[in-house]
C-alpha cells in the first residue's frame, strides 16, 4: 500500500489539492517523514494545484454566473458572509481562507461574482497557496512521528475517530452557523 501511495501519491495530491487538499498534503507530509515521498515536491504540487483550483472557481463564478447562482441558492448566507469578510478584512481574506474549512470554496466563488480584479486575486491567491502549502506540509513533516502515533492510537481504539470527527465537525458547523446567523 505504501508503494502505491508513494507512486500515485503525487497524482492524488494534485487532484485533491484542486479543491482544498488539507488531508492529502497532511498525508504527503507524513509520507515524506517516512521517506516515501519528497517533501519539497509535495509542497510544490499542492501549491500549484491549490492555486489552479481557486483560480478556476474564480473564473467559473465570474464568467458563468447563471450556472453558479443555482449553487448559491442554498448558500446565500454563507455567500453574504464571504462578501462581508472581504469588505472587513480586505484582500487578506483570500490568503486566510485557505485555513478556514467551509470558506475555502466559497470565497473564490464570492469574489468572482464581484468586480474584483483577477490579477489582484491571483496575487493574493498565490501568496495564500504558498503559505498554506509550506505551513501544512512542513508541520505535517515535522510532526510526522506524532501523527503516526496518533493514527496507531485511533487504530487501536476505533471509537475515538467518530468522537473526534463529531467534535471537529460540530465546531466548524457551530462557527459557520453563528457567523452567518441573522442579526
Amino acid at each position: 500500500m505504501l508503494n502505491n501511495l508513494s507512486t500515485y501519491g503525487y497524482i492524488v495530491l494534485f487532484l485533491y489539492s484542486l479543491g482544498g487538499g488539507f488531508v492529502a498534503l497532511l498525508g504527503a507530509g507524513v509520507l515524506s517523514f517516512m521517506g516515501k515521498m519528497d517533501l519539497s515536491l509535495s509542497i510544490a504540487i499542492a501549491f500549484t494545484a491549490n492555486f489552479i483550483g481557486d483560480s478556476l472557481m474564480f473564473y467559473m463564478s465570474r464568467y458563468h454566473k447563471k450556472e453558479m447562482m443555482e449553487y448559491f441558492k442554498k448558500h446565500r448566507r454563507k455567500l453574504a458572509f464571504s462578501h462581508l469578510l472581504l469588505k472587513r478584512r480586505g484582500s487578506w481574506i483570500i490568503v486566510i481562507k485557505k485555513f478556514i474549512y467551509g470558506l475555502k470554496t466559497l470565497v473564490p466563488l464570492a469574489v468572482g461574482l464581484t468586480k474584483y480584479d483577477f490579477w489582484k486575486f491571483s496575487l493574493y491567491n498565490a501568496i495564500g497557496a504558498l503559505i498554506w502549502a509550506v505551513v501544512v506540509g512542513g508541520l505535517s513533516y515535522l510532526f510526522g512521528g506524532a501523527l503516526i502515533e496518533g493514527y496507531k492510537t485511533v487504530a487501536d481504539k476505533p471509537y475515538l475517530a467518530p468522537i473526534m470527527l463529531l467534535i471537529v465537525g460540530g465546531s466548524v458547523w457551530f462557527y459557520l452557523s453563528r457567523a452567518t446567523k441573522k442579526q
